[in-house]
Order: C-alpha cells, then structure tokens, then sequence
C-alpha cells in the first residue's frame, strides 16, 4: 500500500463512520482489548446506560463466536490468493443514532447449511418465542465439539431487539464466508 492510500482508507473509514475495524485472529486477549477500546468510545460518545449495556452484551457474544465458531485453521485459496481460514473481521459503526456490529468469518460449506438454518428459524420468531427457543436450547444440554450449546446467535436476537441480517458468500473450495450484521438501537 502506498503511503497515499493510508488516507484514502482514512477518509473511507470515516464515510462509513466506522468506529472500530479489527481484521484477523481473534484471541482472549485481543476480546478483552476490543471490549475495552468500545467502553472508552461509548463513554466519550456520551451514549445512554441502556445503549451501552445492549452493545456489550451483543458485542460479547459476537466476540465470543469469532473466538469459539471458527474453523480449523488452513490456508484456503480465496480469489487470487491464500488467506488464513481463522482470520475474521468485525467492524462497529454509528448510522443515524444506530450502532451495527459487523463481523466476518469463514465457516465450513456444510457448516454454512447448519447455521443458515437456525438463522432463519431466529429469525421467524417474535421476542417470547426467543425467549422459549432460548429455554428449551438451553434445557436440551446438547453441546458442540466445542463445548457450545448454540445459544449464542438467539442470545444475539434477543438482546439487540432486530433480525439478524447475513450472508453467506462463497469462499475457496470447502468455505463460505459467513456475514452478519446487527443493529442495536
């Protein structure tokens, strides 16, 4: 990158009122940074107890599915070249008032399916049968190899009060990339 591009991207970033943007592997320790980075820009955007509380609560669970949900690490073929499948991208912007967590990630093509589904079931439930989804997943005790029990995306509808809006985009041979994006206002 030219040392001229670095303020094109700035001035991109700052069109699109990108508060935080974090491109690669997600570790405990970059989560902890991440919360903390946010708490600062909250407190200094001056936003509501009731604001704050919501974006934390999403963002942890988001941060918590880039840490846990992400696939064996390989190098992949994507477009031209090779990228690492555990690299994953979370943005955070302010619209008209609303802040969007926008994350990133490379699931498995037959992983794609699974979580489209429950997506989609979400997806089609008002905020009491979130609520009854969310008890009886709960209830099930069923958990994933890793150690999960798919809580998190309902927990992520529930608490911003909007549908989860994705995108899978297809991504090498044997992944997608998997693109969600939730409103919180």
């Amino acid at each position: 990158m030219t040392l001229g591009k670095i303020y094109n991207l700035y001035k991109a970033l700052d069109e699109e009122s990108i508060l935080l943007s974090f491109k690669g592997v997600f570790t405990a320790d970059l989560l902890t940074s991440i919360l903390q980075i946010m708490e600062s820009k909250l407190s200094y955007l001056a936003e509501s107890p009731k604001i704050k509380k919501k974006m934390f609560n999403v963002l942890v669970e988001c941060l918590q599915n880039l840490y846990h949900h992400v696939d064996d690490s390989e190098m992949i073929k994507d477009g031209d070249g090779l990228i690492n499948s555990s690299s994953a991208l979370l943005m955070i912007t302010i619209v008209e008032g609303s802040f969007f967590i926008r994350t990133g990630n490379y699931v498995f093509n037959e992983a794609s399916v699974a979580l489209e589904d429950r997506l989609k079931k979400i997806n089609s439930l008002d905020k009491e049968d979130l609520k009854s989804y969310y008890q009886k997943v709960l209830n099930d005790g069923n958990r994933s190899q890793k150690g999960t029990a798919g809580l998190g995306m309902i927990d992520i509808a529930r608490k911003s009060g909007n549908k989860l809006e994705y995108e899978f985009v297809e991504a090498g041979d044997n992944h997608h990339f998997f693109c969600l994006n939730i409103k919180i206002d």
